[in-house]
C-alpha cells in the first residue's frame, strides 16, 4: 500500500536508483547507516505542540495593543511559517496512521497530489522563515541606527507590503520547487537562498553589536531616554540572534542533506547521512517548538499577554 512520505521530493537524489541507494548504504556502515526508526506518534504530538504554540503567540500578538509594531507582526508571519510546519506535520502524520492500520484507503494518485501539498507548505515554510527573520534583522538594524526615522521608515504600510510580498514570494518559489525539482538548479536556488539569508543576518548582527555598544556609551552620559530606547532594541536584537542560531542547528542538517544530494548523490558516506532525514525533520519541528518559547521569555510584555490568553481574560 502506498504511504505518505515527509518531503518525499528531498529524501534521496531522484537521479540515483533503489539498488544503488541499498549498495552504497551497506557498504558504508552498516548498522549505522540504517538511520533512526522515529515513531509516528513523536511526530504528532511534536506537530500538536508546536501548532498550540504558536497559535498562542499569534493570538496574543492581536490581542494586545502595545504589541501591535512592525517588528511583533513579523514576528506573527514567523509564527504562521512554523505553523505551516506544523500542520503539515499533523496532516501527514494523521494520513500515516489512519493507513497504517487500514482505517483509510486512498489511491496511490491522491497520495501523490498529497505528497505535494505537503511538500509546498514545508517548503514554503522554509522560504518564508527565512524570509522573515532577514527582515526582522533589517527592522532590529533600523530600530537601533535610526531611532528618530523609524516610525517614518518602516511604516504600517510599508510592513504590510513586506509581509504580503514574502507571502508571496513563497508560494510561488514553493510552487516552482514542487514542479521542477528535478532539477539540481532547483536546490542550488534553495541553498543559495539560505547561505545569502544567513550572510546578510550575519553581517548586520555584527554591525548592530559592534555599532550599538559604541552608541550606548556615548549616550549614556548625555541622556537617558535615548539609552533605554537603544537597550531595548539591542535586547530585541539579541532576542532574534537567539532565533537565528537556534534556526540554523535546526534546520543546517536539512540543509547539509541538500547540498550532500547536488554534491555527492551516490556517495556510500552521502547515502549514509540521508538515511538519517527523519531526524532532520524532527529537527525542523523542534523549530517550531522552541520559538515560541523564545519570543515569551525575551518578551515580558508577551509573556504576560500569553498569560492572560491561557487564562482566557480577554
Amino acid at each position: 500500500m502506498s504511504t505518505l512520505a515527509p518531503l518525499r521530493l528531498l529524501r534521496e537524489p531522484w537521479n540515483a536508483s533503489e539498488g544503488n541507494q541499498s549498495n552504497a548504504t551497506a557498504g558504508a556502515g552498516g548498522a549505522w547507516c540504517q538511520g533512526l526508526d522515529i515513531p509516528n506518534e513523536l511526530f504528532l504530538t511534536l506537530g500538536l505542540v508546536s501548532l498550540v504554540e504558536n497559535l498562542l503567540v499569534v493570538a496574543a500578538i492581536l490581542k494586545n495593543r502595545n504589541l501591535h509594531s512592525p517588528m511583533y507582526y513579523f514576528i506573527c508571519c514567523l509564527a504562521v511559517s512554523d505553523m505551516l510546519v506544523s500542520v503539515s506535520n499533523l496532516a501527514e502524520t494523521l494520513f500515516m496512521l489512519l493507513m497504517e492500520h487500514g482505517v483509510l484507503v486512498i489511491r496511490a494518485s491522491i497520495v501523490r497530489h498529497m505528497d505535494n501539498v505537503i511538500d509546498m507548505l514545508i517548503c514554503s515554510s522554509v522560504v518564508s522563515s527565512l524570509s522573515f527573520l532577514g527582515v526582522i534583522a533589517v527592522d532590529r538594524y533600523i530600530t537601533i541606527f535610526y531611532a528618530l526615522r523609524y516610525h517614518s521608515i518602516m511604516t504600517l504600510q510599508r510592513a504590510v507590503v513586506t509581509m504580503a510580498s514574502v507571502w508571496l514570494a513563497s508560494t510561488v518559489s514553493s510552487t516552482v520547487f514542487i514542479t521542477y525539482y528535478r532539477n539540481n538548479a532547483i536546490l542550488l536556488c534553495l541553498i543559495s537562498f539560505f547561505l545569502f539569508m544567513l550572510v546578510l543576518m550575519l553581517v548586520l548582527y555584527i554591525h548592530m553589536f559592534a555599532l550599538a555598544r559604541h552608541h550606548l556609551r556615548s549616550i549614556s552620559s548625555q541622556q537617558k531616554q535615548p539609552t533605554v530606547y537603544r537597550s531595548s532594541s539591542l535586547k530585541g536584537a539579541v532576542t532574534l540572534t537567539i532565533l537565528l542560531g537556534v534556526f540554523f542547528i535546526c534546520w543546517g542538517p536539512f540543509f547539509f542533506h541538500l547540498i550532500l544530494i547536488v554534491t555527492c548523490p551516490t556517495n556510500p558516506f552521502c547515502t549514509c547521512f540521508f538515511s538519517y532525514f527523519n531526524l532532520f525533520l524532527i529537527l525542523i519541528i523542534c523549530n517550531s517548538v522552541v520559538d515560541p518559547l523564545i519570543y515569551a521569555f525575551r518578551s515580558q510584555e508577551l509573556w504576560r499577554t500569553l498569560r492572560e490568553v491561557v487564562l482566557c481574560s480577554w
